[in-house]
């Protein structure tokens, strides 16, 4: 008659009886990698020493354990295999995108291409008399509306070449990259009609720029260099909200204007080539005009 168990207790008793049945017939109960086949030939050589139904169990055990060391070899299998397809998938996504990173520098680059390959058509095709004069620009190209409209539409690399590398303007070619990222930094006006940023925002924007605080001269430096690269498309004044406020200093454009340093323009046009020397030695800005009929 098969053991019975009490599922109450707290197994005692049965451990003793596993432990003495165990010791009986020489086996070790607390062995991990008992081999079944061991197991077998011990039950076959016990024979007629054991009552067949004490032999029957001992053949189920063997059976018993025979299939939970298959099924956990199967469950092994299983999970390396699902480690794998985790893993696998893992390694896909990141070269997907990793791909896809690739593809939109990719899909940017081609479009400056077309961009100056089209310009440079217009350019060929315009009157030759009108190319003598070097900002002439082709035909649909808007003309810039300050220094700092002509720079923010050219390619920004150039810019920081004459700039930085080339003139040690630091701070002109930082005005540049502030103006540009008015849509992270910049207040709307309800109105829509265009943007103002305090000398709050301007440190913050510069921050971003710089990576770390900068300077308070340095503050300073770019302010006035926005508003002297601004034109007429910058104005600089005062803001006070209530009559409790303090009035605060701003430098604001209007819609048109601060959109219009975004449109990448003067990509591909090369108009830089011919102003290098006047922005290094601290000349003339270059600034393209409509040109007379």
């Amino acid at each position: 008659m098969p053991r019975q168990t009490n599922p109450n207790n707290d197994g005692t008793d049965d451990t003793a009886t596993d432990k003495a049945l165990a010791d009986h017939l020489d086996m070790d109960i607390e062995q991990d990698d008992t081999d079944t086949d061991d197991l077998q030939s011990l039950v076959s050589e016990l024979g007629d020493e054991v009552s067949p139904p004490v032999s029957s169990v001992l053949e189920t055990l063997v059976a018993t354990i025979d299939d939970l060391h298959a099924r956990v070899d199967d469950l092994e299998a299983d999970l390396e295999q699902t480690h794998d397809v985790a893993t696998t998938a893992v390694g896909d996504a990141a070269e997907n995108e990793s791909r896809l990173n690739d593809v939109e520098a990719q899909q940017e680059t081609t479009h400056d291409i077309a961009k100056s390959a089209i310009a440079k058509a217009q350019q060929l095709e315009a009157d030759t008399d009108q190319q003598e004069d070097a900002e002439q620009l082709p035909e649909g190209i808007e003309p810039s509306s300050s220094p700092l409209d002509f720079f923010a539409n050219c390619r920004q690399s150039k810019v920081k070449t004459m700039f930085v590398e080339r003139s040690n303007r630091q701070n002109t070619y930082r005005a540049i990259a502030v103006a540009k990222r008015w849509p992270e930094f910049a207040t709307k006006r309800t109105d829509g009609s265009g943007v103002f940023m305090t000398r709050a925002d301007l440190q913050t924007a510069l921050t971003a720029e710089l990576g770390k605080e900068p300077h308070r001269q340095t503050i300073k430096r770019v302010w006035e260099t926005l508003v002297e690269l601004g034109g007429d498309d910058i104005v600089e004044k005062t803001r006070q909200v209530g009559r409790d406020q303090t009035q605060t200093e701003i430098i604001a454009m209007d819609m048109k204007a601060a959109e219009g340093l975004l449109e990448k323009r003067y990509i591909g046009l090369d108009l830089l080539e011919n102003s290098d020397h006047k922005a290094a030695t601290g000349g003339v800005t270059p600034v393209v005009v409509e040109s007379t009929p």
